[in-house]
Order: structure tokens, then C-alpha cells, then sequence
């Protein structure tokens, strides 16, 4: 019997609307019997706010996240306020729930062991904090989960700080969790390294955690 299999989509940097724009077309067609998929990407500085997010945990007002040209989104993903910005690995995974049992803890789980896959291709030991989702690197926070779900459809996804500038978190709580210490796939592994050097591993990352095929490059071309 073969395996399932997903696509990848290596959309470069985006603004976060036409990121969220691009996840909807995808979204669509997946629920239209379409392909998974395996969005790359990274955004510009942009924070989020997730459902049932605390307003607190932004910093700093619109007006003067503008001026230092910081987009602010409410988006419908689980988990609070988080920062993307670039050298930052943003994924998309569009994949049907199915094939987990529809079961949203098990899909958390095997986000956080594609990222934690992913690090030890790099020599960095990942790991998880009890009662938190996401990846902590020797108790400092290095990528961030906050998922939703349309009729079985997982969409949003995981960010890994591979080199970005970590000051970009310093307008929110990241996550709600006071005094989180941030970090860096370069900073941990000690070299220089773009999203674009990671990209591969994540992808093999994610096929292996999911026991899925990698179809190679998906054919639409994003709409935005």
C-alpha cells in the first residue's frame, strides 16, 4: 500500500494578510479533494493575535507599532500573541485531520516532534515544557504553534526563529508567558543560517513525524 502524500508550496516573504489570503485558497481547494500541502514561507514584522488572545500581552498601541511598520492581525489559530517577522521559518501545513483520527492534541504533538526532528538535523536538542505547546532549547522559547481547524482542514501552523531579530518580540509577552526567554536556530547551533538553509530538513522533518510522501513542488500559483 502507498503512503499519502503532500505537496510543497516555497512562497518566499509575504505580507501576513496575503499569507492568510493564500492559506484560504489552499484551504479551499484541499476541502474541494485537492492535495495536502506544505506551505514555507516567511512574513513580514507582523504580530498575531490569536483566539481568545489577551489584548495586554501587546505592548504597544497600534499607532506606534505602525511607525515602526509592525502589522497587527486577530486571526482565528489557537494559542495568544506571537511575533513573525523575517529570518523566521513560518509552515502551513494544509492537511486533512483524518488520517490522525481527527484528534487536534495528536496533530499538536506531531508539530512540536517535526520541529524538535528538524533541530537535530542542525546538532540542537529540542524539547517540550509540560502544559506549553511549542519548542524550548535549554528552557529559551524557538518556535511557537497556534493551529486552526475548518471541517477536519488544519491550517496556520508553527514558526521556527531560525536568525530573525529577536527584538521584534519585545513588543508582546510572546505567547502570554511572562519572562520567556527567546532564541535562535543560529544562535543555538553557533552559524549563520537562513530559513531558506532549513527549509529542506523541515520538510523531511514533517514527512517522517507524519509517515507521508513528499510529492514535490505543488503547481498553483498563489493568488495575491
Amino acid at each position: 500500500m502507498s503512503r499519502s502524500t503532500f505537496e510543497i508550496l516555497r512562497a518566499g516573504r509575504l505580507a501576513y494578510a496575503a499569507g492568510l489570503a493564500l492559506q484560504e485558497q489552499l484551504i479551499a481547494r484541499r476541502l474541494d479533494g485537492g492535495p495536502d500541502i506544505l506551505v514555507l514561507l516567511e512574513h513580514e514584522p507582523t504580530i498575531t493575535l490569536g483566539r481568545g488572545a489577551d489584548d495586554r500581552h501587546v505592548l504597544h498601541g497600534e499607532d506606534e507599532l505602525a511607525r515602526h511598520g509592525i502589522e497587527l492581525h486577530r486571526v482565528s489559530r489557537g494559542g495568544d500573541v506571537t511575533w513573525h517577522g523575517p529570518g523566521q521559518l513560518v509552515a502551513y501545513p494544509i492537511v486533512h485531520l483524518d488520517a490522525l483520527g481527527r484528534d487536534l492534541h495528536l496533530y499538536l504533538r506531531r508539530l512540536e516532534e517535526t520541529i524538535i526532528r528538524t533541530l537535530a538535523r542542525f546538532g540542537v536538542a529540542g524539547e517540550r515544557l509540560s502544559g506549553k505547546t511549542g519548542v524550548w532549547v535549554k528552557g529559551r522559547k524557538i518556535a511557537s504553534i497556534g493551529v486552526g481547524v475548518r471541517r477536519w482542514v488544519a491550517w496556520h501552523g508553527l514558526s521556527l526563529n531560525v536568525a530573525p531579530d529577536l527584538a521584534g518580540f519585545s513588543a508582546i509577552v510572546p505567547c502570554g508567558i511572562n519572562g520567556v526567554a527567546l532564541t535562535s536556530l543560529s544562535a543555538e547551533c553557533g552559524r549563520a543560517l537562513a530559513p531558506g538553509d532549513v527549509e529542506d530538513a523541515l520538510i523531511a522533518s514533517f514527512a517522517a513525524t507524519f509517515a507521508l510522501e513528499n510529492a514535490g513542488a505543488h503547481e498553483l500559483a498563489p493568488a495575491i
